[in-house]
């Protein structure tokens, strides 16, 4: 487990407190690079004493150059840049591992809050669920610890040890045997998570909102245990490891060629026997990639690592104790000491914690004082006055500029934009200019684009007349504020001419209103009253009641389509008469036949005026006209045929009218019109 001295490095006194803490042996930088020193000191102890005993002076001068060359080009590796970068990665990868471990001890709390029941089936929930998240972590330290994987093997010793039951352990082997890729350590949580909804259906969880937090808080304590996961699948690049680790190598071996001892050695005798400053080098920049190579992997089996056996060990523990053995358990309700006092003034303290003693922390203004003096209020050294000459230079350009165009515009007054609207009768009912009352007494002043319309305008004249630009009177803005100026400057020979305006009016606004409006209206687009009536039409092939001729009755359109209800013939004389008229329907234009009930009544109606240009309708009456001739042709086929039998003498008189009634009847059917610009008449 990680190595603590957090206690006794609580208060720093002297000479510090990190100075009692270099004799520790325990996860110390000399456990770490000892052997790594000491291999240092004897390749280097050898390299010396064959320079000095076995070569020749020729070959010393040789291992001098050789020694001059290291020493130039050793300061040209970058090991303090990428070995503190690197250390920096792995320190906070290291910590970041701690961070995410996930803890029961929540989803515990939950469970015996929202899960209810006293019984042994509520209590067995309970406990099966805080079970289930302990192999959840259990299985996923198996995968990245040695430590536990020596201690949990395989499956079956998570039964020996009590975290699996039979049943449990037969499902996870049936899905090592279909999926034996893919980890299981997903599993107890879905099995919590059912359970959590078998205790909804059940009752035991209250409200949905309980459920919800439940499964919540067991999804992530699953994906805190997938991403220990995916830290050990992936490490720190391989290639950043590999420059770190020769760039620290390389460069000792550099420096032990290079800091070799090559001159008179009665001149500096303090590096003769041992390289004091080379080996001070050695233990800092070894010692740091050595704490680099402990923390990589903080599961492992170094002293700095995690101690995760401990933490399965508790957390079945605690998670066991908050779910069933302070389930729904508290201490009396009694009142506290200072139920009367609302909250103590001051906590006491011991004789020992007496020295300790802090009072209530101030601001760093706490201390500053003022005087009466010093707290009067001064007033103001600055007036408006004094801000006039600024700000009429800030104007100076655009005065300037108005009076070079001989446009002046002068500001009558201030009115918000609701304020600028006129009703709209106001506007429908006058002409031009309106002496509307806009805010009160504000008088409404003509807007500069509606003034130089006015201006250059021949029509808009207020007597109507249209004069040539010689004899043309000068115009009259009725009922303007700015009328009488531009009245003037009509006549003037020079000068300017000043247009007064408005502030903060919306110019189409008011050009709208100077308007009449005209809007379209139902009386406007349809004619009102009856149509007008009109010309009498002759209708032929009827049979006149009182003559008995054809033709002769005049009907006017202009009536409403209504039934003209003829008196009933006999039936012989009705199909004899319908038969001979038939032939003069077709030549009447207009008209078509059609049967309405068996009265034989004959609904005729003129048909409306078409427009040249409507090809529709054009069209439509086309095909009315062939349909009228194929039942007309059809008709006088039948009528024929008919004749032929009465006069061969086959049908008595009684046959012969039925015969020629149904007749009559479907071809009636077969000419009835199919708009519905016909009415049957009755």
């Amino acid at each position: 487990m990680t190595v603590t001295y957090t206690a006794e490095v609580a208060t720093c006194r002297g000479f510090g407190c990190f100075i009692k803490l270099l004799l520790r042996w325990r996860a110390s930088v000399y456990k770490l690079v000892w052997f790594d020193l000491a291999a240092f000191l004897m390749l280097n102890y050898a390299i010396t004493g064959i320079h000095r005993f076995l070569l020749d002076d020729v070959q010393k001068g040789h291992f001098k150059a050789v020694v001059e060359y290291c020493k130039a080009y050793s300061d040209k590796i970058p090991l303090s840049f990428v070995l503190g970068f690197y250390v920096s990665i792995v320190m906070t990868r290291w910590w970041n591992q701690y961070m995410i471990i996930p803890w029961p001890d929540s989803i515990a709390v939950f469970v015996s809050a929202t899960i209810h029941g006293q019984d042994e089936r509520g209590r067995l929930m309970r406990r099966t669920i805080v079970r289930y998240v302990c192999v959840c972590l259990t299985l996923v330290l198996t995968n990245i610890s040695p430590r536990v994987k020596k201690r949990f093997p395989t499956l079956e010793h998570f039964v020996d040890a009590g975290l699996l039951l039979e049943n449990e352990l037969s499902i996870f082997q049936s899905l090592n045997a279909k999926f034996p890729k893919p980890g299981k350590h997903w599993l107890p949580i879905v099995w919590a998570s059912s359970i959590v909804t078998r205790a909804r259906k059940e009752g035991r969880v209250r409200d949905d909102f309980a459920v919800k937090t439940l499964i919540d808080e067991l999804n992530k304590f699953r994906g805190n245990a997938g991403r220990l996961i995916h830290y050990d699948m992936i490490s720190v690049p391989l290639v950043y490891t590999q420059v770190v680790t020769l760039a620290v190598y390389s460069y000792f071996l550099t420096c032990i060629m290079g800091r070799q001892w090559t001159g008179d050695l009665s001149a500096e005798a303090i590096d003769l026997y041992f390289p004091f400053f080379t080996t001070l080098e050695f233990l800092f920049y070894m010692g740091w990639l050595k704490v680099a190579e402990t923390l990589i992997n903080p599961f492992g089996e170094d002293d700095d690592d995690f101690e995760v056996n401990w933490i399965i060990d508790r957390n079945l523990q605690v998670s066991y104790l908050i779910v069933d053995e302070m389930h729904h358990e508290h201490p009396e309700l009694i009142r506290d000491q200072y139920w009367d006092e609302v909250f103590p003034m001051e906590l006491p303290y011991t004789a020992a914690a007496q020295p300790f003693r802090e009072e209530h922390p101030e601001s760093s203004t706490a201390g500053i004082q003022l005087s009466a003096a010093q707290q009067e209020l001064q007033p103001s050294s600055v007036r408006i006055e004094d801000l006039a000459p600024e700000y009429n230079s800030k104007f100076h350009n655009d005065l300037a500029d108005d009076a070079a165009s001989g446009i002046h515009f002068t500001a009558g007054g201030k009115m918000s934009r609701s304020g600028s609207r006129v009703s709209t009768r106001e506007r429908r009912f006058s002409g031009g200019s309106t002496p509307s009352n806009i805010g009160g007494s504000l008088t409404r002043v003509n807007s500069v684009t509606n003034v130089l319309r006015r201006l250059f305008s021949r029509e808009d004249r207020p007597d109507g007349n249209k004069t040539n630009d010689d004899t043309r009177a000068p115009g009259k803005i009725p009922n303007s504020n700015s009328a009488a100026s531009l009245q003037q400057s009509r006549y003037a020979g020079g000068g300017s001419m000043r247009i007064g305006v408005i502030e903060e009016v919306d110019e189409q606004m008011t050009m709208t209103s100077m308007r009449p409006e005209t809007r379209p209206h139902v009386q406007s687009i349809f004619p009102q009253g009856a149509p007008p009536p009109s010309a009498p039409m002759n209708v032929p092939g009827t049979v006149s009641p009182i003559n008995g001729r054809n033709g002769g009755e005049i009907l006017s359109t202009s009536a409403p389509a209504a039934a003209i209800r003829l008196p009933s013939a006999p039936r012989t004389q009705r199909s004899t008469q319908s038969a001979r008229s038939s032939a003069h329907f077709e030549s009447a234009p207009g008209f078509e036949m059609g049967p309405v009930n068996d009265m034989d009544n004959i609904s005729m109606s003129s048909t409306s005026t078409m427009n040249s240009d409507d090809e529709f309708l054009k069209l439509k009456t086309e095909r009315e006209k062939q349909r009228r001739d194929k039942a007309v042709l059809k008709l006088a086929r039948s009528i024929s045929a008919q004749t032929q039998i009465n006069h061969a003498g086959n049908l008595n008189a009684s046959d012969s009218e039925a015969l020629l009634t149904e007749l009559a009847q479907t071809s009636r059917i077969s000419i009835r019109p199919r708009n519905d610009n016909y009415t049957d008449h009755v």
